[in-house]
């Protein structure tokens, strides 16, 4: 399989698990109550959320992606190369999420993007 194509496949659904994630856990709201009786509540609630399992899944994927990734490519490629998950997931957060992106992040997700350019060179 191709190294990039690989590379897509763990930004692409690491983003989309950490969205979900964020999402579904905004919706969930703080968790304040960590005696055991309320974190095993509060777990039971989450494993039943639809989202938060459908993130679980996507970030197993970009898991095992990234193993595969790094057994046949040299470490300092894969890593980097990965790193355009902060791209895609500001892109994400700012019109899936509705969060407010300043200028600040936007200039660091762009350096983070030339990086990526830099080693398909």
């Amino acid at each position: 399989m191709n190294n990039w194509l690989l590379v897509a496949v763990v930004v692409a659904s690491s983003s989309l698990g950490d969205v979900l994630q964020s999402f579904e856990m905004k919706r969930v709201g703080e968790i304040q109550d960590f005696r055991p009786s309320g974190i095993g509540r509060h777990l039971a609630y989450l494993l039943r959320r639809r989202y938060l399992a459908l993130a679980i899944v996507f970030m197993g994927i970009a898991f095992f992606a990234f193993m595969k990734l790094v057994s046949v490519a040299d470490l300092s490629f894969a890593v980097p190369a990965s790193a355009g998950t902060f791209v895609l997931e500001t892109i994400m957060a700012k019109f899936v999420l509705k969060e407010n992106i300043g200028a600040t992040r936007w200039a660091g997700a762009t350096l983070v993007a030339c990086g990526v350019v830099l080693l398909s060179q």
